[in-house]
């Protein structure tokens, strides 16, 4: 359904530092950048992610987040903990979420722009 997605960030360097660690568990790399905008995703030149660099970025309102699908436990665990030492904010440790479904492990996460990030896996 999506192309690609992008976020508006303020700083573009702290902001690249935090996905490359919470995209990097999830093996998805820079795949380009300017001095204006990283771009994510798994080949050369297509984004499927982009953050641009934006003045007046700003998250958008309550009810939004971006959700990454994870292979594994292991790939949502270990976002997670580098996403964290590297300046997101804990938005609720993995685990499992059973109001969500029996088999759904996610963590949750604010980016440093504030935007609201989940890494999940529903198998």
């Amino acid at each position: 359904m999506l192309h690609h997605l992008s976020l508006g960030v303020k700083d573009l360097a702290a902001a690249g530092e935090f996905y490359d660690a919470l995209l990097g568990a999830l093996g998805f790399r820079r795949v380009f950048e300017d001095s204006s905008a990283i771009g994510y995703g798994l080949v050369d030149g297509k984004d499927l992610l982009c953050l641009k660099l934006r003045a007046d970025a700003a998250p958008p309102r309550a009810g939004f987040h971006v959700a990454f699908a994870a292979a594994n436990v292991a790939e949502v665990q270990t976002s997670y903990q580098r996403a964290l030492a590297v300046g997101g904010s804990d938005n609720g440790a993995p685990g499992l979420r059973p109001h969500y479904g029996p088999h759904y492990y996610a963590a949750f996460l604010i980016d440093p722009d504030g935007h609201h990030i989940e890494v999940v896996i529903n198998k």
